[in-house]
């Protein structure tokens, strides 16, 4: 599979014009999409973010039918629970994107760089004319179709069932808290790329990401005073979003422009670290 991907690129590259920076680029990142579609990715991960996003507000909503037909309850036990509103259903779900579905893409795109460098794929791609950026920027690109992607289709699932069980959320509080989960989540793939870079062991760049978006996330919740600007922060003011609006605007403010600085830094130090180190030889 990799050597017809290879034998692609071989035969591509010398179509370029002189200038052909970007059309590597754009090989390259036709190349990861194929393998995203190859290895079913591109349909297995939206499908669990697609689920998630519609068993929160239908368990939500059946919870008491399901705590009455439980069992060990007394006989003639009336259960009665709130009914929350449909933004604090669509929080939720963000919620479970943040444990489940960060999981879900972390386990996906763990081996991106790490597992191409153990078998040697990136050897034969560095050595065409192809730089060590648009490796990584191919990479970085598709990573993010599949984060953004799986978020939507399963935060609009979300919102369709929420709508038909709880009661409409305004689109603008949708979408807002839409772009800024979007944004953690493209924080947590760049956090990604660049431990795959790193390590050459897929699974101790998942155990690093993972470890490293709770603990920010935690220390965000734990001390909003000192890190409310941090990127941790970010699942937070979605949260925030839906539900009431964003207060502190300026705090969130510094939040996003951290998050994208942090973002640059990532990709910047995986595509040196790469430069500088064995993956060519």
């Amino acid at each position: 599979m990799r050597s017809e991907t290879m034998e692609r690129i071989s035969l591509s590259l010398p179509q370029a014009p002189l200038s052909s920076g970007f059309y590597r680029y754009m090989v390259m990142v036709q190349k990861e999409l194929l393998e995203l579609v190859r290895s079913y990715k591109l349909l297995w991960v939206p499908l669990i973010f697609v689920l998630l996003g519609i068993m929160q507000p239908v368990s939500t909503y059946y919870m008491p039918v399901i705590l009455e037909h439980a069992g060990s309850m007394p006989e003639g036990t009336v259960i009665e629970i709130p009914k929350p509103l449909g933004a604090e259903v669509l929080a939720q779900t963000l919620q479970q994107f943040g444990t489940l579905g960060v999981l879900v893409l972390v386990l996906a795109c763990m081996g991106t760089v790490s597992g191409e460098r153990n078998s040697g794929a990136a050897s034969l791609i560095l050595v065409k004319p192809i730089s060590v950026l648009s490796y990584i920027g191919s990479k970085w690109t598709s990573m993010l179709l599949l984060a953004w992607g799986s978020l939507t289709a399963g935060y609009l699932a979300s919102w369709y069932y929420t709508g038909l069980l709880f009661g409409e959320v305004p689109f603008s509080g949708v979408l807002s808290s839409l772009i800024v989960y979007g944004l953690w989540l493209s924080f947590v793939m760049a956090i990604t790329l660049l431990f795959s870079s790193l390590l050459l062991s897929p699974a101790a760049a998942a155990f690093s990401t993972l470890g490293g978006a709770v603990a920010l996330s935690l220390l965000a919740g734990l001390f909003p005073k000192f890190l409310g600007w941090s990127p941790g922060s970010l699942s937070g003011f979605a949260y925030e979003s839906v539900v009431t609006g964003i207060a502190n605007t300026s705090r969130f403010g510094w939040a996003i422009a951290s998050t994208i600085v942090c973002i640059a830094a990532a990709v910047s130090v995986s595509a040196a670290f790469l430069r500088k180190s064995s993956a060519v030889d």
